[in-house]
């Protein structure tokens, strides 16, 4: 295959991040352009991802607010594959719900208004989200009808529609995945597990919403990465495909796991405190297509996972302990 330049969206984030690094390890890339909002975070939240790799480059650029300078890069570079992790993502998004709608509808369509009109375009792929589905019984697929119960779940909705559509009127080149509850090193310090990471290192204890009774699947950031080259490698334009694990796992039971492999009692690592108001009570994806059509699986168990969580906390403690764990919707 010849060399493709990549641009990831979003390139900021820490899924983002691991996936720059799986292309750049494993797909000789000529190049692979990484465009985030914000500065580029310092090393327990970039990895040091292409520290120092002629064929990877960071871009501070706002895809809301900076479209033309986002076409600027776009047009310099022409990459063969943009992947779109660009989103303002969080489930408690009630409080200035319409900043969700900017970035994960308004200005996804924008860009894709505009990429539509390059020829250097070969696939796009739209980081989705199974929290479209919202709570569930048994393993849904692609076909379940959507039943999203936040904001931010009806956003990435709205998104995934567009999408859809501009594929059958236009045929815009893009696939959407959407990926089970992602977690891998360099997660930001409000997400659980390395929340919970921090807690055993710091002494403090982790406050788990609800008792972690809620059963989500959890796939590791490598087995993301995976998804989706394969997806830009392999998939039909215009199909979305789900990605995760089989089955689903409690919070509580991931938690354990952090405290078992810190050597921590799990109730000297946790307080219960109430639940997050509207949480999904249950939800995991049926991924047999992508299995089959595309020959994915995921690799990493969930043992593991939280022992590479465990080491990654382990080498950047003393820069993580500083860090903030809230949440900040920024502009």
């Amino acid at each position: 295959m010849a060399q493709r330049t990549f641009a990831i969206v979003g390139g900021g984030g820490v899924f983002a991040v691991h996936y720059a690094k799986y292309v750049l390890e494993r797909c000789d890339p000529k190049m692979v352009i990484s465009i985030g909002r914000s500065p580029e975070r310092s090393s327990p939240y970039t990895l040091d991802v292409g520290k120092g790799d002629k064929r990877y480059r960071y871009e501070q650029i706002h895809m809301v607010y900076e479209q033309d300078r986002l076409f600027e890069t776009f047009d310099k570079h022409k990459p063969e594959v943009v992947v779109n992790f660009a989103a303002l993502a969080y489930a408690t998004s009630w409080d200035k719900a319409w900043r969700y709608f900017d970035t994960n509808v308004v200005a996804l369509a924008k860009m894709v208004e505009e990429l539509s009109k390059r020829d250097y375009l070969r696939k796009f792929v739209q980081i989705g989200s199974s929290e479209v589905y919202g709570s569930g019984d048994r393993a849904l697929d692609e076909k379940a009808i959507p039943n999203p119960t936040s904001p931010y779940a009806v956003s990435k909705l709205a998104g995934d529609q567009f999408l859809d559509t501009y594929w059958a009127v236009r045929k815009f080149p893009c696939n959407v995945i959407r990926p089970s509850n992602a977690y891998g090193p360099g997660q930001l310090l409000y997400r659980v597990l390395p929340r919970a990471v921090l807690c055993g290192l710091s002494g403090r204890r982790l406050p788990l919403q609800g008792g972690g009774t809620v059963r989500k699947s959890y796939m590791h950031s490598f087995d993301l990465a995976a998804a989706i080259q394969a997806i830009v490698d392999k998939a039909p334009h215009g199909e979305m495909y789900n990605a995760g694990p089989d089955k689903p796992a409690s919070i509580r039971h991931l938690v354990e796991l952090v405290a078992e492999g810190m050597g921590i009692p799990f109730d000297k690592l946790c307080e219960i405190v109430p639940g997050r108001v509207g949480e999904d009570a249950q939800y995991w994806l049926d991924s047999t297509k992508i299995a089959t059509q595309l020959g994915w699986r995921p690799t990493v168990d969930l043992r593991a996972g939280m022992a590479d969580m465990i080491a990654w906390g382990r080498k950047y403690k003393d820069q993580i302990l500083a860090d903030s764990t809230d949440f900040v919707l920024r502009a």
